[in-house]
């Protein structure tokens, strides 16, 4: 690769980071790394009517959560800054004055009730929408005339009228547009704030960014960011377009498919090199059989040519497979430290006071494999915590057995468990197990009498190692207790 790699990632402030989004940077920023380039990032705030306060903040939150760490920036500077278009409004009006004086542009003074005029007669004649470059042709008087009048103009950049406009996309190749399907643009808004339009384009040219990967909605609008290219004779960014992102039925990915935000995932209790994976495997692949990667791997093997051009689809089911691998390949005191600092974000009900660390260290090999979600954890452990929830008698009697039978049964367990010598599983084990025999019972019957009297729970972590962690004083305590309710 010739040129240096810079890559951009420039999201609008109007709320939280949809996951399509951050997918793109991570897209970016993958790209960047393999090729030892540059991710920047760039607050195109110029829609100051849709700008949310806080949203900046979410957005370099998401990234930094992700490990999505950039190089240039709003809070970094660097060498092209500044890094937010509301600060760059001297350098737009420049360019469009550049266009201006060259006939590339021209001032628009249509009122929004004829352009609203104009776009219901093109739907009366089946007409495709678009401006019918009426102030195109207007003469130096009328324009005067116009101004003079109060008019606050837009200005329009000028497609050609004829012909056909290819364009080159680095996941589609080359891709024709007819000019006449393309109308004559907004550039800089009656405001005096650019459209996304032209900031993106001057930003991306002064900012010398060399692959512009953005949505593939952005594709109808390429040949006109190639003809402002070509009118200002800059030369142009390679340019990919990836797939949208959608729900498993095929609709548009939203709110009623689950979260859509990065910071609810967060909150929800994924893991940020968990959603990382996953979201890179959204639109690209390292081969057909891979899907677990690291960072390093991912980084290292991150190419262009294997986007897809096909939709991703997203799929919970995946993300919930795949951030539970992430959980069970983690150690205890990982998994112990990722907890605490999750509760201390997101304090769950189950807890009002979490467990201390060197406890927690000892409870999570009990509850791994069964968690999804760092969320799952508080409900496996509270009773470790709390002791056990409540219960009513008849949920301490097993299928075939009645509540003199359950309690002789308790009462026979709570003889072998002060007895025992070491209090750990394997002897609690060994102690418990040929009583299933001496009593007549079934061993589900008579420990699942034992794991509802010591967690509260019809279905828990492993009955022995979860005594061993309670300890006898409070594992007895617990079967006393079930004993008086029955």
């Amino acid at each position: 690769m010739t040129r240096e790699v810079r890559v951009r990632f420039a999201p609008s402030p109007t709320g939280e980071p949809h996951v399509g989004n951050i997918r793109t940077a991570v897209f970016e920023w993958l790209f960047a790394r393999r090729h030892d380039g540059a991710f920047v990032l760039r607050i195109e705030d110029t829609d100051q009517s849709r700008k949310i306060e806080g949203a900046v903040e979410s957005i370099m939150e998401s990234l930094r959560w992700l490990g999505l760490e950039w190089d240039e920036g709003p809070d970094k500077g660097g060498p092209f800054g500044p890094y937010v278009q509301s600060q760059r409004l001297d350098l737009y009006k420049s360019v469009t004055e550049t266009l201006l004086k060259a006939d590339k542009a021209y001032h628009c003074y249509c009122s929004p009730e004829r352009l609203a005029v104009m776009r219901e007669e093109q739907a009366k004649r089946s007409q495709p929408p678009g401006y019918d470059r009426h102030c195109r042709a207007l003469g130096d008087a009328e324009r005067r005339k116009a101004a003079e009048g109060g008019a606050v103009p837009v200005v329009r950049f000028a497609m050609p009228v004829e012909g056909t406009t290819v364009v080159s996309d680095l996941i589609r190749g080359n891709v024709s547009f007819e000019n006449k399907l393309l109308d004559d643009f907004v550039i800089l808004k009656s405001d005096g704030y650019p459209t996304y339009h032209l900031a993106h384009m001057v930003d991306d040219h002064h900012m010398r960014i060399s692959h512009v990967i953005r949505a593939e909605e952005w594709l109808p609008s390429l040949p006109r960011h190639w003809r402002m290219y070509e009118a200002l004779g800059w030369e142009r960014p390679l340019f990919a377009h990836v797939p949208i992102i959608l729900a498993p039925d095929r609709s548009k990915l939203s709110k009623r498919h689950g979260a859509t935000s990065v910071l609810e995932y967060r909150e929800m209790g994924y893991l940020p090199e968990a959603l990382l994976n996953f979201l890179v495997l959204l639109g690209w692949s390292l081969d057909d059989k891979t899907e677990v990667m690291t960072v390093q791997q991912m980084s290292e093997n991150f190419s262009i040519e294997r986007i897809s051009k096909a939709p991703a689809i997203f799929n919970i089911e995946k993300l919930d497979w795949m951030n539970g691998h992430y959980i069970r390949a983690y150690d205890d005191e990982t998994l112990a430290d990722a907890l605490l600092v999750y509760w201390r974000s997101y304090p769950p009900a189950e807890l009002p006071l979490p467990p201390e660390r060197e406890h927690l260290k000892r409870i999570v090999p009990l509850v791994r494999d069964r968690m999804k979600t760092l969320k799952d954890a508080a409900p496996l452990i509270r009773f470790f915590v709390a002791g056990p929830g409540a219960y009513g008698a008849a949920e301490l009697v097993p299928k075939g057995m009645d509540a003199a039978s359950t309690k002789r049964a308790l009462e026979a367990s709570l003889a072998k468990l002060n007895a025992v010598k070491g209090f750990d599983a394997k002897a609690l084990e060994a102690e418990l197990r040929p009583l299933v025999e001496e009593l007549g019972l079934k061993a589900g019957q008579l420990f699942g009498a034992l794991r509802v009297a010591v967690t509260g729970l019809k279905v828990s972590p492993p009955l022995f190692e979860t005594m061993e962690v309670l300890g006898r004083e409070r594992t007895v305590k617990a079967i006393e207790k079930a004993v008086t309710e029955l």
